[in-house]
């Protein structure tokens, strides 16, 4: 290292070095004048470091956060000094010459070390200040060291990582694609991958056994708490001659090691095999695909008991059950009612098991006595028990008893605690109806393969088709969807064609891939964790964009460099662009 700035990084610095004659360099988190003598504590990338100063003159108009380059004399601490918080609390550099690198011009918009409680639009716009917070920082390295062990991991499974194009034709597919206007081609325009779809797709058709990539990803979608607008990265992985099986054991492989290497100190992991559990399995037992293991709740369909009741709000509707052992007061069922009403439910029946394994509640009397032993036999329930009964339409019903699943546990503190549960999603519908225009379409991955193949899609209503997709969730999050891709030119056409596109639209739109499954394209299957989601979870944030570098706001803004902007006349007009009012 050239010591024209420092000499050693504030972590290459012990007690070994008292006596030596060093310079440091880093930014001034905190002056402290004591009169006669001052402090100051200098922060680089690797730590904290104590600087006496002894000669007032050395102060002078140094301001917190300018960036310094000190030289001076190791020392011991006096014993009463001692910080024990940082790992130079014994040592200290008294100060013999300052050299200022970069001054401070103007007041700081907030204090570095308490950034993470200000507003987000204000840690957005100075986020090279923001990410001088140590936690900020921290977050970043830790990004940094996770995806570098899912590199090592993925090349010593054998995978090959190649990168894909980021300008690409657009795809209809999804969800809305960034467009970029051509200025050699008027009127036409590239696109921003959603995924590598195709790429990798047509990766495997050239005979590339393993590939890997963490991939970078485009979506013209709005903000939530787990997703980032504009940009993500995944970890995308493909594999010839594969079935769902090997997808699943490199999957779990890898998320496995990943969160037991990462995840906090005392923390539980899945083992693996994870549970595999098919799309409709879940929708019934936890109203989700993406169902939280961590909430021991499961839900019961009671549909065809209460057709057999004098219960008539319960008759012709879909009705389900969540039963919880737990002594509940009124003003808890009052407050379950009134979120039970807040998503759009008309009430929230329930029951409660008595230690004669009688029941209590208002619904009591519509069951006949000669049923009551069915009904605590299909809940399996027992004396203190309590069981709420959601009854709507198939659909509702089954997203209402998921919502008080969800609610009910974070109400009576029920789910595991350090815990993370993972879970394989898999028999995904091919098709479904499209609510606004009752047409087929494809409900997942369009370039799956149909489970049956080409005498499936012949032979079966569309709706009956289940798919080779799969997704991995954990603690409630989709952290990945994946499927077997469909590389059968027959099947590929029978299958759009299901879903209203014709042979021609599907040269148009999916030429690439079309005209390369006509020269021996060979079974395969992949998936694509994404990585700013297993962050999010790892390092236990409530946002996404905490462990991003530099994120879009949730208004899907770049406020520090100010995008999207306007750009010049001469721009528009090189790419064929006019502005409308």
């Amino acid at each position: 290292m050239s010591d024209m700035y420092r000499s050693k990084t504030m972590d290459q610095i012990s007690e070994g070095d008292i006596g030596s004659q060093l310079k440091i360099a880093g930014w001034v988190e905190n002056i402290r004048d004591h009169g006669g003598v001052s402090f100051i504590d200098l922060r680089d990338m690797y730590g904290v470091m104590q600087v006496v100063l002894r000669d007032g003159d050395l102060l002078k108009d140094v301001r917190k956060e300018e960036c310094l380059s000190i030289e001076g004399v190791i020392e011991e601490r006096d014993e009463e000094t001692y910080n024990p918080k940082i790992p130079t609390g014994t040592i200290e550099l008294e100060a013999h010459k300052i050299n200022v690198l970069g001054k401070v011009y103007t007041d700081l918009p907030f204090e570095v070390s308490s950034s993470k409680e200000i507003r987000e639009d204000v840690r957005l716009k100075y986020r090279y200040l923001d990410l001088r917070n140590r936690k900020v920082k921290d977050n970043i390295k830790f990004r940094s060291e996770v995806i570098s062990f899912l590199r090592k991991k993925m090349d010593d499974l054998g995978f090959m990582e190649i990168q894909t194009p980021i300008l690409c034709a657009s795809s209809p597919e999804g969800a809305r694609d960034y467009i970029v206007p051509s200025r050699k081609y008027k009127g036409q325009f590239y696109a921003l991958p959603q995924a590598p779809q195709q790429y990798k797709q047509l990766l495997m058709v050239s005979g590339i056994d393993k590939y890997y990539q963490v991939a970078p990803c485009f979506r013209d979608e709005d903000a939530r708490a787990d997703r980032s607008p504009g940009e993500f990265y995944q970890l995308d992985f493909e594999m010839s001659f594969a079935t769902q099986e090997d997808v699943f054991k490199i999957g779990e492989e890898v998320l496995a090691e990943t969160f037991k290497k990462f995840a906090p100190e005392g923390s539980s992991v899945t083992e693996t095999p994870f549970p595999v559990i098919s799309y409709e399995q879940a929708m019934l037992e936890f109203g989700t695909d993406k169902p939280d293991l961590r909430n021991p709740l499961r839900i019961v369909d009671v549909t065809d008991f209460f057709q057999r009741c004098t219960f008539k709000p319960f008759h012709d509707k879909t009705v389900r059950a969540i039963k919880v052992h737990a002594n509940l007061s009124k003003g808890f069922h009052e407050k379950l009612l009134k979120f039970a009403q807040s998503i759009g439910m008309a009430g929230l029946g329930y029951l409660e098991v008595k230690e004669d394994m009688t029941y209590k509640g208002p619904i009591d009397k519509f069951i006949p006595d000669d049923m009551k032993k069915e009904l605590a036999d299909t809940a399996a329930l027992e004396a203190g028990d309590v069981i709420f009964f959601i009854a709507a339409s198939e659909k509702l019903a089954c997203q209402f008893a998921g919502q008080i699943r969800d609610e009910l546990a974070a109400r009576l503190d029920l789910c595991e605690k350090d815990a993370y549960r993972f879970c394989y999603i898999n028999d995904f519908p091919m098709y479904e109806k499209d609510e606004e225009t009752g047409q087929t379409a494809f409900t997942h991955n369009p370039f799956s393969m149909p489970q049956g193949g080409l005498e499936a899609l012949n032979e079966k209503d569309p709706l009956d088709i289940l798919a080779y997709q799969y997704d991995i969730v954990c603690n409630g999050v989709e952290l990945s969807s994946g499927a077997v891709r469909n590389h059968d030119l027959d099947v590929m056409v029978k299958a759009f064609e299901i879903a209203g596109y014709n042979e021609e639209t599907l040269k148009e739109k999916f030429g690439a891939l079309y005209n390369a499954f006509q020269f021996g394209a060979p079974p395969h299957a992949g998936m694509a964790p994404g990585i700013d989601r297993m962050l999010m979870l790892l390092r236990n944030e409530e946002n996404i964009r905490e462990v991003i570098a530099f994120p879009m706001s949730g208004t899907a803004q770049d406020l520090m460099c100010g995008a999207p902007g306007e750009v010049s006349e001469l721009q528009l007009r090189e790419t064929h662009i006019k502005v409308r009012d």
